[in-house]
């Protein structure tokens, strides 16, 4: 399991060491079948978790990962109705002859979704909470409150209603709660999902430096991006569609070895295991597979990459896409210029002056902005920076004053609701906050229905979406039952199935596994090229990026910058001046070592292909 773990022995009455070892988490032959559920997801988990270790736990949308975490607390099933075969240990403590209460001195859980744990009215509160139920002194829940407020970046705040602050401060705040607890094992569901990357960053030097050599902090952590939960984990868990494990062990060694088979399973892989992957399929041998940015930098720079003048077979379809985005990023018109005779020169959009105010705070501040008529711009920049607030505006979702936004010639703020849908199709950052009904069928009918579509009609496209969407099998359960990405594919659906020529969706592929995110931006590319403008605040700039025609920042309420993808993802100093990072792949082909002609893409659409 690596050198830094050790597995202290239980002493027995005469002061001995047992002979069985305390482990942080034991579950052994767990099987889960949820209320009205037919299948056992997960089904048949068999894993240890010892003190100091690290497990990941990954697999498709909807597999039973954030099922799996909350039997580590007692939620399932004390909490949360099911059925549950086999047996949960976590210190040693049988979860099923536990109360909730007794086991949160051994698991701290940070959510899936943050608002799911949020009870206070101010921040400091909030991570006062836990500590003060566990009857601990006044001094050392102030102590253990301001710590973990300081290590999350959130001290400042304290005194904040955690209703004001931002998606990915609500996150920051659900880790600081689970922090203050102080218990040994700390389970983490999608921590980082709403995190911008430089908040993601810190969240994993946070957990690397709690999880160093010597710790007994134990951690089970379920997580998509594996460029930045890779170099912290142990062991990895990975299960398969149907919540059967398919695969257990060291970290980075299964992740190498078995890089194709987890490919085809749709979990998502390290950035730079993907591109090496793709150039593998393409002739260039890549042995062993990297994991890191500087993995494939080494890699590419001693691999045998003949010039494209020499291999024209190799790079046939990627010579026009290269010299496109290498020419585009030359000859770029200057910020804000407008390209006459461009058939997309046309806006579906336009902000001009837009000013929100939240009581004192200014959110948005003088923004001005042009979408062109089939676009597909992607809206990025820190957390609080106000991209929410800007696309709900857009949206009519937020009040934003009246003449300072158009959408195809509609004014939100004085459209109505009718018009609105029928207008602009939006998808909201938590996917709760829009089901309105007691079905996922009837969720994805109920706008149909309010414009009166006919009855056939709307059951075609129901199914259709359905088929899209992955959810057939679900058409029946309550929006409320499915799992995290699962609910994301519905909200999404929603608002692709009423046909609306402008789209705006705030974190499109939260929660989704590699092939269901894939198959979601492939459809809303599509959309795309057939002429609808699409608008996506997106955190995952990486991926949002092989799609994105544009990209907006937004940061400090401001509008700074607005320009093409590979201009913007070609830049890092532009985006780390406005606290984002480059992508992992574009700051790895960026190195000088690595040969023509790959140096300086960004996107994997741009490498070539299998030949």
């Amino acid at each position: 399991m690596g050198d830094r773990r050790s597995v202290d022995a239980v002493p027995s009455a005469s002061g001995a060491p047992a002979s069985t070892p305390v482990l942080a988490a034991e579950a052994r032959g767990v099987r889960v079948r949820h209320d009205g559920a037919a299948a056992w997801t997960p089904d048949g988990i068999d894993v240890t978790v010892a003190p100091g270790e690290v497990l990941l736990v990954l697999g498709p949308s909807g597999c039973g990962k954030s099922t799996f975490a909350l039997t580590l607390n007692g939620l399932v099933p004390h909490a949360v109705p099911a059925d549950v075969e086999g047996s949960v240990r976590v210190g040693g403590v049988l979860t099923r002859d536990a109360t909730v209460a007794e086991l949160s001195e051994h698991t701290g859980m940070v959510f899936q979704d943050p608002d799911a744990q949020l009870v206070a009215r101010t921040v400091l509160d909030e991570v006062c909470f836990g500590p003060e139920n566990r009857l601990l002194p006044v001094a050392e829940v102030e102590a253990r409150a301001e710590s973990a407020l300081r290590a999350v970046g959130l001290w400042e705040r304290r005194g904040d209603d955690p209703d004001t602050l931002s998606g990915g401060g609500r996150q920051r705040l659900a880790i600081a709660c689970a922090l203050a607890l102080d218990a040994p094992l700390l389970v983490l569901d999608e921590p980082t999902s709403n995190l911008d990357p430089a908040g993601a960053e810190e969240v994993y030097r946070l957990l690397g430096r709690l999880t160093a050599a010597g710790s007994t902090r134990s951690v089970v952590l379920i997580e998509h991006d594996l460029d930045l939960a890779l170099p912290i984990a142990d062991t990895v868990l990975v299960l398969d569609g149907a919540g059967r494990p398919f695969a257990y062990g060291p970290a980075r060694e299964l992740i190498r070895d078995r890089a194709e088979e987890l490919n085809e399973l749709g979990v998502w892989l390290p950035t730079a295991t993907t591109a090496a992957l793709r150039l593998r399929a393409a002739g260039i041998p890549l042995d062993p597979l990297p994991l890191t940015a500087s993995d494939l930098t080494r890699a590419l720079s001693q691999a045998p990459v003949p010039p494209p003048s020499s291999t024209q077979t190799l790079y046939a379809d990627a010579p026009d896409r290269v010299q496109f985005v290498r020419t585009r990023r030359r000859a770029e018109a200057p910020e804000g210029e407008e390209h006459e005779g461009d058939e997309r020169a046309a806006a579906a959009v336009r902000v001009a002056g837009l000013t929100v105010r939240r009581g004192r705070r200014s959110v948005l501040e003088d923004v001005s902005l042009r979408v062109g008529r089939g676009e597909f711009l992607a809206v990025v920049g820190p957390n609080g920076a106000g991209k929410t607030t800007l696309v709900q505006a857009i949206a009519g979702v937020a009040r934003a004053p009246r003449s300072t936004i158009d959408v195809l010639g509609l004014d939100p703020a004085r459209a109505s609701v009718r018009a609105l849908r029928e207008t602009v199709g939006f998808v909201f950052q938590n996917p709760e906050h829009q089901f309105v009904t007691h079905s996922v069928e009837d969720e994805l009918a109920f706008g149909l229905r309010q414009r009166r579509l006919p009855t056939a009609e709307i059951a075609d496209r129901v199914d259709a979406m359905l088929a899209v969407l992955g959810l057939a099998d679900r058409r029946s359960a309550h929006p409320f039952l499915l799992s995290g990405g699962q609910k994301r594919r519905l909200s999404v659906g929603t608002a692709l199935i009423e046909g609306a020529p402008v789209l705006v969706l705030d974190e499109p592929t939260f929660g989704q596994d590699r092939a269901r995110a894939t198959e979601l931006l492939d459809l809303l590319a599509e959309l795309n090229r057939s002429g609808t403008t699409v608008i996506a605040v997106t955190h995952d700039l990486g991926l949002i990026g092989e799609y994105a025609s544009h990209v907006a920042i937004v940061a400090g309420g401001r509008l700074p910058v607005v320009g093409e993808t590979a201009r913007i993802l070609g830049d890092p100093a532009l985006l780390e001046s406005h606290g984002l990072r480059q992508p992992v792949l574009a700051r790895a082909l960026a190195d000088p070592a690595v040969p023509e002609p790959l140096r300086g893409l960004t996107r994997l659409a741009d490498l070539p292909a299998a030949r």
